[in-house]
């Protein structure tokens, strides 16, 4: 069931590791296409989840924006890369497109109104993606390039994040779902969202489906009916929220395959270079030993 397994609990199915046999070229981790893995792990979130979006998209209205006013995809696929653009190595970089493509879509559908639950859960996705990223610093330049990208707040993505995070920390499975009852902070956002969702005015997303599951698991109620209860109160479709779920799980269980697969190929190029560096030392004493005796 869906919220009986934490994000963490992963299986490995990537499909075989013929992309990553070895090359005898220098090794550029930048430039490493791990062809077989990343590409099932880009159509797992992707082909569902791009269908579903671009069958609501609307160019013509988005919140805050004007018909002339909204960019294009491409323009905010260069508007990241302005912002960071120092090479990423492949098997991130493809996820990071395919996943600015999709939330450039929800944000300029005409229904998006950003949220703090629409923000856990990207930022649940983009640090569960980027767990391993070679360079910290880089890491989060990265997120704030990407919300950038989006004419929206990376502070702001952080900020509630965290502080749903803390709130749902401090329930449990019977009290997380009763937040109609009060009136805090966090209370008014989730009345807010099952306010707008009952007059059709909230636009689900995969992102929100994880956000809400996040929240879950943050006050331990592995108990599924906590999930189906939650979606309720927030009147939001406790079936697509399931679907999504399993979906990036998928998606986490294949992409730490191909972290591994990656990680063991670069350790492989590093031992045949290491190799290749000695014999060319042994090669250059042999010779000018060789050299002497003359």
């Amino acid at each position: 069931m869906a919220a009986t397994q934490s994000f963490s609990s992963l299986k490995s199915v990537c499909p075989s590791a013929d992309g990553l046999r070895a090359g005898t070229r220098s090794f550029d981790p930048c430039k490493l296409r791990v062809s077989t893995c990343n590409e099932v792990v880009l159509s797992s979130f992707h082909v569902r989840g791009f269908a579903a979006v671009a069958a609501s998209y609307r160019p013509f209205r988005c919140v805050a924006a004007t018909v002339h006013s909204v960019p294009t995809v491409a323009d905010t696929k260069q508007a990241f890369i302005t912002k960071f653009s120092r090479p990423i190595p492949s098997i991130y970089n493809n996820v990071i497109q395919e996943l600015i493509v999709q939330q450039h879509l929800m944000r300029y559908n005409q229904t998006y109104k950003y949220d703090a639950v629409f923000a856990l859960g990207f930022v649940t996705v983009y640090d569960q993606l980027m767990d391993g990223y070679p360079s910290e610093a880089d890491k989060e330049a990265i997120f704030k390039a990407y919300i950038e990208a989006l004419k929206e707040d990376p502070e702001q993505y952080r900020k509630d994040a965290k502080r749903l995070e803390e709130w749902a920390s401090s329930k449990t499975a019977q009290t997380i779902t009763s937040f109609k009852s009060g009136d805090g902070e966090v209370e008014v956002i989730l009345k807010d969202i099952s306010q707008r969702a009952s007059e059709g005015k909230f636009h689900y997303s995969r992102f929100f489906a994880i956000g809400l599951f996040r929240l879950v698991e943050r006050a331990n109620a592995t108990d599924p009916a906590v999930l189906e209860q939650l979606s309720k109160e927030l009147n939001v479709s406790k079936l697509s929220v399931d679907r999504d779920l399993d979906v990036y799980r998928n998606l986490l269980s294949k992409l730490v395959q191909a972290k591994e697969l990656l990680k063991e190929y670069v350790e492989r190029e590093k031992v045949k270079q290491a190799q290749r560096e000695s014999n060319s030392k042994s090669s250059e004493a042999v010779a000018k030993l060789e050299s002497v005796d003359l």
